[in-house]
């Protein structure tokens, strides 16, 4: 059963031959938006990803974050009346996304030139590995590989540790969030102008993104950055920190500051200025291009914060406005106080597992079309519904179906 219309993408007709992560995220987000997603799947296996990650009696923590609220549609598009619905379906569409291993889109009858044909106004999303027009833009791509290529690991590496890739897939979800923004933008051209594109972008391409105004200074500085537990930006005359340590019970927290007034009104709200003054570190800035005033300054930080709680360190930076926080690991994080009262974490009713399931809200909040969360679909359960609004009858969808066209 189709949901009732909600949130700023209503009338948004998407078509997505996508799997894994960075290919179904984009369209999950149009569908919370209120977009009508149809994700076409192979007949009886579906998308792999429905089988990843399963928990008992629950169902794929990885199919169901990745697309939620999006039709199951199933074809076999190795069939020319599989192709034939897909090209109906294109022709109603605003957007298109395929996350095939470059050429394979092509090869099986859903690339750019030939949807375009078919819709002068589609946009086409196209997600690769590497991005098509270097070496191994051949190659299939995969999120550790774009952490690996992207620089990541080392923006999180320690001096004497080996560089590491992350359990979080942030090159997928970059990549997911940047063909988002793309599409809609490539939409509101073709709504004022009738012309689609061909919009491209690849896991590799996102990560670098990613990376932000650090990747600038790494290749103005021509050197890789200082890693660890602090990053330590700006002059000496306007300096910078940003770092971690832990309270006496081995608790994690972060703070953040920028100039000396900043310096000095953090370090006396926690009552460590005499230390530092005694120390020599009463001004911040004698650690800039200094690895062992940084190390040393570090060391004192360490002992000084080992002295009490996170909960008082943290209220009593916040308390001077300086940017404090505790480091949650992922749980944590899940039941942060900002997180739940923002609706970044919610339920979800999953009438077939008879319970309600904490799953990720919206990171926006529209006062006019507010966002609504679904569930994923059952494999191909809108085939009877979008084949019949296509002008199928009952007969001929049960023709499809006993012929393995769906």
């Amino acid at each position: 059963m189709s949901r009732q219309p909600f949130g700023p993408l209503q009338g948004v007709k998407v078509v997505s031959c996508s799997t894994a992560q960075a290919g179904t995220v984009p369209y999950m987000l149009m569908a919370d938006l209120g977009a009508d997603v149809i994700k076409i799947e192979v007949p009886e296996g579906g998308d792999p990803s429905r089988r990843m990650t399963v928990l008992p009696g629950m169902p794929s923590t990885f199919f169901e974050t990745n697309n939620r609220g999006v039709k199951s549609v199933t074809l076999n598009l190795k069939s020319a009346e599989g192709r034939a619905i897909l090209h109906k379906l294109v022709a109603r569409a605003d957007i298109f996304g395929q996350n095939f291993r470059p050429g394979a889109a092509e090869k099986n009858g859903f690339g750019y030139e030939e949807l375009k044909k078919i819709n002068p106004r589609l946009v086409y999303v196209s997600i690769s590995g590497y991005g098509t027009r270097g070496p191994n833009g051949h190659l299939p791509g995969t999120d550790s590989m774009a952490q690996a290529l992207g620089g990541i690991a080392e923006a999180y590496s320690m001096p004497g540790q080996k560089m590491r890739t992350g359990i979080a897939s942030v090159a997928d979800e970059s990549t997911a969030m940047l063909a988002f923004g793309g599409a809609l933008a490539a939409l509101t051209h073709a709504r004022a102008t009738g012309i689609g594109q061909k919009i491209e972008l690849s896991l590799l391409g996102s990560l670098v993104r990613l990376m932000g105004w650090t990747f600038t200074t790494t290749m103005w500085r021509n050197r890789n950055p200082v890693t660890g537990q602090a990053r330590v930006t700006g002059t000496a005359e306007r300096p910078g920190i940003s770092a971690s340590f832990n309270d006496r019970d081995g608790k994690p927290l972060v703070f953040q500051l920028t100039g000396p007034d900043n310096w000095k009104d953090a370090m006396g709200a926690l009552g460590f200025l005499p230390r530092l003054k005694e120390a020599g570190f009463e001004h911040l800035g004698v650690i800039i291009d200094n690895d062992a005033r940084r190390n040393g300054l570090l060391a004192l930080l360490d002992e000084l914060f080992a002295t009490g709680t996170r909960e008082d360190w943290v209220a009593r930076l916040r308390g001077a406005d300086i940017v404090s926080a505790p480091i949650n690991t992922l749980l944590e994080a899940s039941n942060d106080p900002d997180v739940i009262a923002n609706g970044y974490v919610t339920e979800v009713d999953y009438p077939k597992f008879g319970r309600k399931l904490k799953v990720h809200g919206t990171p926006w909040q529209f006062s006019e079309t507010p966002a609504s969360p679904g569930i994923a679909p059952e494999l191909g359960a809108h085939n009877n519904e979008v084949l019949a609004e296509l002008g199928y009858s009952d007969a001929e969808i049960a023709r499809l179906r006993a012929g393995k066209v769906i």
